[in-house]
């Protein structure tokens, strides 16, 4: 799996070896948990798995010399899996319609348009790293869960 060696929920012990190569835009959001894929003790990347109904695939995340290993593939993978496992039938995530790269990713993990319209995202967004500026159209994609294994 890609040096992937485990992926498993972020532990509050960890957060500064995280924090040290890797954002944690989402990290006191409240509403779920931040999933990290480790090489030994390093952290690859991560995904934040909202566990809203329908719960939502976020601010996923890999390090730029770890990318195009099947991180974020496998990443996506387990969310799904979690998602399955607390008794969802679907995971929803939020692209850009300028990131190619991200879109052919999820097709390819088999996620398609939600049916809503794309949301506009204009101005200063507070994260918990700080305010950031945005100007973005967003696509809502999900993808339908299977009760069988990933």
């Amino acid at each position: 799996m890609c040096g992937v060696r485990e992926i498993r929920p972020l532990d509050s012990t960890e957060i500064d070896s995280v924090v040290a190569v890797l954002g944690l835009a989402r990290l006191h959001q409240g509403d779920g948990m931040y999933l990290v894929a480790w090489h030994g003790r390093e952290p690859l990347g991560h995904a934040h798995l909202a566990l809203t109904d329908p719960p939502e695939l976020q601010d996923l995340e890999v390090r730029l010399e770890h990318r195009r290993r099947g991180v974020a593939r496998a990443l996506t993978a387990y969310a799904e899996n979690e998602a399955r496992t607390r008794g969802f039938d679907r995971l929803r995530l939020g692209v850009s319609v300028d990131n190619a790269a991200a879109q052919a990713l999820y097709r390819r993990c088999g996620y398609g348009s939600a049916g809503e319209a794309p949301i506009r995202i204009q101005g200063t967004v507070q994260l918990r790293t700080g305010p950031i500026e945005v100007d973005d159209t967003i696509l809502v994609w999900e993808k339908r869960l299977r009760d069988s294994a990933p």
